[in-house]
């Protein structure tokens, strides 16, 4: 069921979905990280097990998609640190391609967020992202 559900994220235009089983219960178009942080913070607590499709899943993401409850993840691109996150807490994943790292959109070097949540807890990352994007502390 997932698979055909993965297929039609991929070309969507959406950046996130979420799934409580086969009912959708999140999507977004937003960049970046924007998006696993508002369903952390409107509708994360009325789910758990969901299934997350992400279009780029780096560590970072991936520190979130626990702290969302995530059982399975799907997504185009996952780096290998997301890899060690998601199989540490017993999280399914399914990457059509993985890389060692997720690179900045320029390419000169790894991505701010990669960087950042390396060697932290789920709730150590995400309250790290609440003061980012709070703009305290």
């Amino acid at each position: 069921m997932y698979q055909r559900l993965f297929q039609q994220f991929t070309t969507s235009g959406d950046t996130l979905r979420v799934y409580q089983g086969d009912k959708p219960v999140f999507s977004s178009r937003k960049d970046r990280l924007l998006p696993l942080m508002e369903y952390l913070g409107g509708c994360a607590a009325k789910h758990t097990g969901v299934v997350i499709f992400d279009k780029i899943i780096g560590n970072a993401a991936a520190l979130l998609a626990v702290k969302a409850g995530c059982r399975e993840a799907f997504s185009p691109l996952g780096s290998e640190l997301a890899v060690q996150t998601l199989e540490r807490y017993r999280v399914a994943y399914h990457f059509t391609r993985t890389v060692p790292t997720i690179q900045r959109a320029d390419g000169e070097g790894m991505c701010p967020m990669e960087k950042l949540s390396a060697g932290k807890e789920p709730e150590e990352f995400y309250q790290i992202m609440l003061q980012k994007i709070t703009g305290k502390g």
